[in-house]
């Protein structure tokens, strides 16, 4: 080959590559793989004949770690739960200590550290009438059925603490009202 020859083959090979873009392949043997279809949640989709459906729970399925409650959103559900529910918990020191803790987080704001009803939000006037724990008949399974459903001005507190979290809370407030009936 000539270096005339040479110099035209390393042109053309040269103008050839230069046109080409490394960023997009010539060819794209699976398209799906290289553009990614982006969707909305819970959009429409046609992926499902059925619309979707197909995300919801199994009709009777119960979700893991569930645990039912059997006292309804009523004052009956209350007085029910005041007579007849106990804690499934030994009452320890450990269980105690992270009751007062839990305390400190969700109730005190309102009730007070001692459970005199005297929080910050009393005394700053934000809540007015935040019952002292003294002049209630509370038991742990009322106090658990309030953490559940909440009552009048107080919300629920299920989501915020578990099971066995409101137990512990409910350990704490016997153990303050205790004190304050001394």
């Amino acid at each position: 080959m000539s270096y005339k020859g040479l110099l035209i083959f390393v042109f053309v090979v040269v103008g050839i590559q230069s046109c080409a873009d490394s960023s997009k392949p010539n060819y794209q043997y699976f398209p799906n793989m290289y553009e990614p279809v982006g969707y909305e949640t819970y959009a429409d989709t046609d992926a499902f004949a059925n619309g979707i459906e197909a995300q919801i729970p199994v009709e009777g399925s119960v979700a893991r770690g569930w645990q039912p409650y059997d006292y309804p959103d009523t004052n009956e559900g209350y007085e029910a739960a005041k007579a007849e529910l106990v804690s499934p918990l030994m009452s320890s020191e450990d269980h105690l200590a992270n009751g007062k803790e839990l305390y400190g987080i969700y109730c005190a704001v309102c009730h007070g550290t001692k459970g005199d009803g005297q929080g910050i939000l009393m005394t700053r006037e934000k809540f007015l009438g935040v019952p002292s724990y003294a002049d209630r008949e509370i038991t742990p399974g009322s106090i658990y059925h309030v953490l559940m459903y909440g009552k009048n001005a107080m919300g629920s507190h299920a989501g915020q603490v578990n099971a066995e979290e409101r137990w512990q809370i409910a350990q704490h407030v016997m153990e303050l009202r205790n004190k304050l009936v001394k």
